[in-house]
This record gives structure tokens, C-alpha cells and sequence, in this order.
């Protein structure tokens, strides 16, 4: 037997190895977005679709369909989508690619209950196997209000849309967050996907998760032998996940006065980033076996019983932002003068497992706060022993590994080191990994990393409902403790109310300032 034979046997690991690290495409398919003229299918998902096919990850017969209640044909449409795209394409916008996309474009006019609307989408869909093969193949976008959810789903239903052998290809379906205002509105609309859908074919998204520095989290943790040995109650002190943004709700108000911050966050983002960071490692990276670990963190999470002291919430009162004076948020346009709903969350919880039990996470997220930022710290036990005069130590604080989320994606480590000169003085310092600097290529955004998976089939970065609904057992009870409560005003620009320090100062501790 020749070696080439021999090779083709048992496979070739460097061969094998280059396949893995080539780009994946995925079949000929449409992606078929409801309420595309909104901002997210404006802002993200078609600036999304365009990058991934100016980086060739696209294939030849794909076909992006557009439903909207709008008097509009497939021109219009392409204009809207054209504009979108030159606006928020991350890779530059190329003619010669426009071109090639806006041959596939298409677009369905129709409101969520017009059963003829329905039907000539469906149609649409038949025809582009003949004209763009797309093999039956689809992917549906939600990217509309979830009150609206259901009437969509018994539409695609009633016209069998969603049935995997309809057409001989493959139906997905994409759900934006929030998934549920409550474990029981969470479970209904479960229910509900699941049975116009298969289970394994719905897409639960959260962009946070197709960040890179989110995904290297895992990489940090498990490619590495230098941190896993310490990423335990034996060495870690305490954890804070910050989720910290600047801008006030904008013209969100009729979402987020109903929402507030926990069920706009931290349900989500800040839970999902809590279970990556304590979760054991998988048996093999894939979805089953990833999601299996963080669903084990989430179910074993506990709530402190003074809900009083370790539970704060807060909403923002007149201030100063970057020089400006910005309103209260009673003062935003479309909130009632009397809502107390929340704008900043401050929580403490813990993990009943081997690895964690004692240690604190300490979750945070806000709006009008002094910065956008989103970073995991792990903070270290201080050494039991220092053989150093105190003096020589005293701005020696505790050593931190801190993930950052956004806007400046990296890693900071922070230990003690000694300063230069006569006497022994050991004081802080930090080395730092910047993406930018690391990699000479740029990071793909999130919806256009998510968007590739969803029509590929991956479903490793996208929580199942089991997540969710444990998710919504962290968070009910903190609304129910919170119902009949105001949230304490803190003002714009601050970092979120005086209770979250006074949180923390029990515990002799004080949080990170990012």
C-alpha cells in the first residue's frame, strides 16, 4: 500500500487539522428576517449579511428575504438593505459584492396575521429552489416584539414552514431575547417554539455570546494549564461580572419601563457569563456537551437570605455624562413620572458546588453609569504569608485576572510586583492582552459570528431552554422581593447607588472600578 493510500485510511492529522481551521460555509439556503425594517435587522443582522459574504462565507445560492408591513417590492428593499449595509458594514463596503448580494435579495409585504401575506412567502420560498437552489434549506429570523412571537409561529405553522420535511431541507428558527418576563411566560413561549419547531432547531441568541473574548474564556480556562489549577475556592476570593453601560434607554421606553434591568440583563448576559466562568470543563467542545456544564452552574446557583443587604437596585437621577447634563429617567420620553422600574441591578450570589462553594459573584449592570464597559474580574486571595515589612506592602492589593468583554476586548493580569530602587516596596502592576495588538486580524462582530452558526447548525454559543428557565429561577424571586420596593436614585454618571458600595463593605471587600 502506497502512503497516499495509507494516509487516505486513517487520515491525515495535519491535513485534518488545516480542515478544522477553514472558514465554514454553510449550504445554499435563505435567511428569512421578520421586521426587517427594524433597527436591529437595519443595524446588525444586514451589516452582518453583508460582511459574511464579502469574507466569502456565504454560498452561492443564498438568498435573504425580507417580511415587513411595508408597501414595498424586492427594489426597495434592496435600497433599505443597501443603505444599512454601506452604514454598518464592519469589513468596508465593496460594489462588486453588493452586487452579488442584491441579486438575492427579496421581499414579502405583510402584517403577522395576514394569512395571504403567509402564503406568498412560503411561495417565495419554493420558487428560490429553482432559481437560487436553496434546497428547501431556511432559517427564520425573529426580530420582532416577543407579544408577536405566537401569532408568527402559528402562521408558519398553518402553512408548514417550519416542517424539516415540507420541503426536504432543513427550518430553523432564530429567537431574540428577552425569552420570557417570567418563568412562566419563559416555559409558555418554550412550549410554544418547540412545538412549531423541533427542539434542536431553535436558536435562543444572545449576542454577547459571539463575542471572541467571551468564546476565549474557554480557551483561557481549558487550553491552559497556568489558571485551571487556581480556578477554585482555594484560591479565588471573590468574582464581579460588570455589565456597565453610559447611555441612558434611548427610545426603548415601552420595552424597558416593563423590563427593568435585571430582566433586560441580567437574566441573559450576566448569568450566561457567570456560567462560562464557573462551569467544569466539557467532556469535548461541542453544543451538547458545553451547554450540559452551564446548565449544571445555573441550577446550582443560591441566593443570599438577606435579600435586604445583597440584593440592590437603583434608577438614575439627573447628572453629568462626558461634560453633558442628561435627564433622570422619569425625565426620558415615554416613561411614566411615577415608574420605579429599575436601572441599575447589584447582586450577590452563590454556586453549591465543590469548586465554588464560599465564594461570592458579585453581578452589576447599569445604565448613565460612568463608562461602557463589560469584564469578568476573578480576584484572588491575598498570600497567607508576606515576608515583607507591612510598609513595604501597603498598596499591594489582591491579584486579579480580569476577561474584558467590551469595548477594549483583552485580559489583564494584575499581581504584586517589586519597585525599582534601594528599599524592598512591592506595589501592583498589570500585563495586558489586547486583541487588537495580539492578531493582525479583526474579530468578527457577534451577530455575524452567530448568523454563520445559525445557518451552518451549530448550536454551541446559543443557551437551550433548560438555561433559560434556570435563569428565570435566579430572577423571579428578586422581583418578587423587589415588587413593592422603589429603587434608590443614583445620580448619571456615578457607579450606580450607595447601597452596591455599602454591598460590598460588609463583606470587606469593594468593587473593581473597570
Amino acid at each position: 500500500m502506497t502512503r497516499t493510500a495509507a494516509e487516505g485510511l486513517r487520515g491525515n492529522p495535519l491535513r485534518d487539522a488545516r480542515d478544522r481551521r477553514l472558514p465554514r460555509i454553510p449550504e445554499p439556503c435563505a435567511l428569512v428576517v421578520f421586521g426587517v425594517t427594524g433597527d436591529l435587522a437595519r443595524k446588525k443582522l444586514i451589516p452582518a449579511v453583508y460582511d459574511l459574504a464579502n469574507r466569502g462565507l456565504l454560498p452561492p445560492g443564498f438568498a435573504l428575504l425580507g417580511f415587513a408591513r411595508r408597501d414595498w417590492g424586492d427594489g426597495d428593499f434592496a435600497a433599505l438593505a443597501r443603505d444599512a449595509a454601506e452604514k454598518g458594514a464592519r469589513t468596508g463596503f465593496r460594489e462588486d459584492v453588493w452586487r452579488r448580494l442584491s441579486d438575492s435579495i427579496r421581499f414579502v409585504s405583510g402584517s403577522f396575521d395576514d394569512d395571504d401575506a403567509f402564503d406568498r412567502l412560503a411561495q417565495t420560498l419554493v420558487e428560490l429552489e429553482d432559481t437560487h437552489g436553496i434546497q428547501g434549506n431556511a432559517a427564520f429570523y425573529l426580530s420582532i416584539p416577543p407579544a408577536m412571537f405566537p401569532t408568527v409561529l402559528k402562521q408558519m405553522q398553518r402553512t408548514r414552514m417550519a416542517d424539516n420535511s415540507e420541503r426536504g431541507g432543513w427550518r430553523r428558527v432564530v429567537v431574540e431575547k428577552p425569552f420570557g418576563q417570567d418563568l412562566k411566560s419563559a416555559r409558555e413561549l418554550n412550549a410554544l417554539v418547540d412545538n412549531v419547531f423541533t427542539p434542536q432547531d431553535v436558536f435562543r441568541i444572545d449576542h454577547y455570546l459571539g463575542k471572541e473574548t467571551v468564546q476565549n474564556l474557554l480557551a483561557l480556562r481549558f487550553a491552559n494549564t497556568l489558571f485551571e489549577p487556581v480556578w477554585n475556592g482555594n484560591f479565588v476570593d471573590s468574582v464581579q461580572i460588570t455589565m456597565a453601560e453610559d447611555v441612558g434607554i434611548g427610545s426603548r421606553a415601552g420595552f424597558y419601563d416593563t423590563a427593568g434591568a435585571a430582566r433586560d440583563v441580567l437574566q441573559n448576559h450576566v448569568l450566561q457569563l457567570l456560567s462560562l466562568t464557573a462551569m467544569e470543563e466539557p467532556v469535548a467542545f461541542d453544543a451538547e456537551a458545553i451547554r450540559t456544564e452551564k446548565t449544571k452552574v445555573l441550577g446550582a446557583i443560591s441566593l443570599p437570605p438577606d435579600l435586604e443587604t445583597y440584593a440592590v437596585r437603583g434608577q438614575y437621577d439627573q447628572g453629568w455624562l462626558g461634560g453633558v447634563r442628561v435627564p433622570s429617567y422619569l425625565d426620558e420620553p415615554g416613561v411614566p413620572p411615577t415608574s420605579a422600574t429599575e436601572t441599575y441591578a447589584a447582586v450577590r450570589l452563590g454556586i453549591e458546588t465543590r469548586r465554588w462553594a464560599g465564594v461570592p459573584f458579585y453581578l452589576r449592570t447599569g445604565k448613565r453609569l460612568p463608562k461602557r464597559v463589560t469584564e469578568i474580574a476573578v480576584i484572588f486571595k491575598k498570600a497567607p504569608h508576606l515576608p515583607f515589612d507591612s510598609t513595604d506592602t501597603e498598596e499591594l492589593g489582591h491579584n486579579q485576572l480580569v476577561i474584558r468583554v467590551q469595548p477594549d476586548e483583552g485580559i489583564t493580569l494584575r499581581f504584586g510586583s517589586k519597585v525599582p530602587g534601594s528599599a524592598m516596596e512591592v506595589r501592583d502592576v498589570s500585563m495586558d492582552f489586547l486583541y487588537g495588538e495580539a492578531f493582525t486580524e479583526s474579530s468578527p462582530e457577534a451577530y455575524e459570528r452567530l448568523l454563520l452558526d445559525v445557518l451552518i447548525g451549530d448550536a454551541t454559543l446559543f443557551p437551550r431552554n433548560e438555561e433559560v428557565e434556570l435563569s428565570w429561577m435566579v430572577i423571579d424571586p428578586l422581583e418578587e422581593f423587589w415588587a413593592d420596593r422603589r429603587p434608590e436614585l443614583y445620580r448619571a454618571g456615578e457607579w450606580g447607588p450607595r447601597s452596591a458600595e455599602e454591598m460590598l463593605a460588609r463583606d470587606g471587600r469593594v468593587w473593581r472600578r473597570p
